[in-house]
């Protein structure tokens, strides 16, 4: 398979400029900007427009706390009056008397501009010019340099990677502008708490971002499944496993959530990594060889904990094969609970089985299953149950209290997460079953559109503590619209609902966020362990904080509060916490 995107269309694609802001600014906010080049520290939870000024207070230094193994962000802001230069920002080496954190495990990302929308509806927008497109920072590119023209504001992104091995104390150093002009130094004071974030393959945290390898080779105009296309996956998969991921998303089928015509969820639909052929004797062939690499890819890259195939009840009910006495491919319909349903599978169940034992991984597989209705759900499970009660089910929807015992790995819509949460939470854990919870196109926040608050995505990580859920489900990491560098709309979601990071694995803002917030996650976890078994007056009221806190979040904390304002409260209690022990 080939995807005529030609050599030079490429290279247009990963040069592409950065679009023009169509908001209307008349210049008046520049009225009272001195001439030249300006910069300073913003919040992470701002969203700063690249037409105007920045109008909250900006800061010459910045002081930032963290945990040993944990990474922690900043985002410097420059802005120009007058001047048109290149800039690059350098970070030094930070220093304590007791240490130094090398320059190398700080990563500098100048922030572009990608086109957004907004969330009057959630999805079916057939006509995206009906919504008003605005101009969003999100992309994190990987250059540390960039143009800044007369009356613009550029956000650069700054990440500390605190090494493992860090001795406590407080690391000083500096962000620098440098231009033909000047450079300008910025301070940079670092905390480093005496307390250990362990590697994210460690973290138990369940994340599942959902992969699109078939929009990658579409993208970068590879042959799908060649060795460029795999090269390209790697970056990738290591991205998302160094989130802490640990599901491995599969395809048994064509198609599984729908076609490539602008009614599937995605601009690129999934094939089968599995090829179907019934050959002329009546007999199934299955060839794993794909399922077999792309599996072994992910793992290679950190990603081990449980590979997820889909499906078995695919959004059109509809399964593709081969058939080698016409030489042509058979589309037939098929409902969970018919005969026809289950001779198509139950061959195909015994032989995937014996071939995942072969592997060693029958262990880590589940049958993926999206928002299905639960009378399929029933006869589906009843199926399995009697042909091949060795897998597990993995299934993103709505509680059915009748059925969901017998699914291991579920994940609750956002509207339903006020059900689950609890007792049914807590009856499943004990029973060895995951619960996670996901947002999705109609959820109008939390969530991580490239037009949501930035700390929402954080907020995610929060509201899984709070609510006890093992972990998030988000549908789409890497399932691009025809030209993510710049526009992240798609025809029927919300923009940025079907992605998460960029070609070439550039990452953005609102994964970043995410991350950070699995890491806030497991240092909740680290702490209540810790003060369950310290009995010092400090640890009982420590504890009784934490927890009235984390009890204080739920469904509709954000119709009253913003997500900045919750989580920099959370982050505030973890610190006085620690340094209170």
């Amino acid at each position: 398979m080939t995807t005529g995107i030609t050599p030079d269309q490429k290279q247009k694609k990963e040069s592409a400029p950065e679009p023009a802001d169509p908001d209307k600014h008349d210049g008046s906010a520049w009225n009272d900007v001195k001439s030249g080049i300006r910069s300073g520290f913003g919040s992470i939870d701002s969203v700063y427009s690249k037409s105007i000024p920045p109008t909250e207070k900006v800061e010459e230094s910045i002081k930032l706390q963290g945990w040993k193994g944990e990474r922690v962000n900043c985002q410097l802001l420059v802005w120009t009056k007058g001047r048109t230069e290149t800039i690059r920002i350098k970070a030094s080496d930070l220093k304590c008397e007791n240490g130094r954190i090398d320059k190398n495990d700080i990563s500098v990302s100048v922030v572009r501009y990608v086109l957004t929308d907004e969330f009057p509806g959630g999805n079916d927008r057939k006509d995206k010019s009906k919504f008003p497109v605005h101009l969003k920072p999100d992309l994190l590119s990987e250059t540390n340099s960039f143009k800044i023209e007369n009356k613009e504001t550029r956000p650069v992104w700054i990440s500390v990677n605190i090494p493992a091995n860090s001795a406590p104390g407080t690391y000083k150093g500096t962000i620098s502008r440098q231009s033909e002009s000047v450079t300008v130094n910025h301070e940079i004071v670092l905390e480093v708490l005496n307390k250990t974030l362990p590697a994210p393959s460690e973290w138990s945290f369940h994340l599942d971002l959902w992969q699109n390898p078939y929009a990658v080779a579409r993208y970068h105009g590879v042959k799908l499944w060649s060795k460029e296309h795999f090269e390209l996956l790697k970056p990738l998969l290591k991205k998302l496993a160094d989130a802490g991921q640990k599901c491995i998303t599969t395809t048994l089928i064509d198609k599984p959530w729908g076609g490539d015509d602008g009614t599937g969820p995605c601009f690129d639909s999934y094939g089968s990594m599995i090829n179907w052929t019934r050959l002329k004797n009546g007999e199934w062939e299955y060839d794993y060889t794909v399922f077999d690499q792309y599996v072994q890819l992910a793992m290679d890259c950190g990603i081990k904990g449980q590979i997820n195939c889909y499906s078995m009840v695919p959004i059109s009910n509809k399964f593709t094969w081969f058939d080698e006495e016409t030489s042509e491919t058979v589309v037939e319909l098929a409902f969970p609970g018919t005969e026809t349903y289950e001779n198509i599978w139950r061959g195909f169940l015994a032989d995937f089985k014996s071939h995942l034992r072969e592997k060693g991984w029958l262990n880590i597989t589940a049958i993926g299953l999206d928002e299905r209705e639960e009378e399929e759900m029933t006869k589906l499970f009843g199926f399995l149950k009697k042909t091949a009660p060795e897998f597990k089910i993995a299934m993103a929807g709505f509680y059915y209290k009748d059925i969901n015992p017998s699914i291991y790995d579920f994940s609750s819509n956002w509207r339903h997460t006020p059900v689950i949460a609890g007792h049914v939470i807590e009856s499943r854990k004990k029973s060895g079953m995951k619960t996670t919870y996901y947002v999705a196109c109609m959820i109008p926040r939390p969530n991580n559109f490239s037009f949501s608050p930035p700390s929402e995505s954080c907020y995610e990580g929060w509201y899984a503590s709070a609510m006890g859920f093992d972990g998030f489900l988000r549908w789409a990491y890497n399932s691009w619209p025809e030209n993510p560098l710049t526009d992240s709309r798609y025809i029927r979601w919300p923009s940025g609902d079907t992605f998460l990071v960029y070609p070439d694995a550039q990452s953005s803002i609102r994964f970043e966020r995410l991350r950070e917030g699995i890491q806030d996650y497991e240092k909740i976890r680290i702490l209540k362990n810790d003060l369950a078994v310290n009995p010092s007056t400090e640890a009982i009221a420590a504890k009784e904080k934490l927890n009235s806190f984390l009890n204080s979040i739920n469904s509709k904390t954000l119709v009253n509060r913003s997500a900045a304002d919750v989580i920099n409260e959370g982050k505030q209690l973890l610190y006085e916490i620690v340094k209170g022990l």
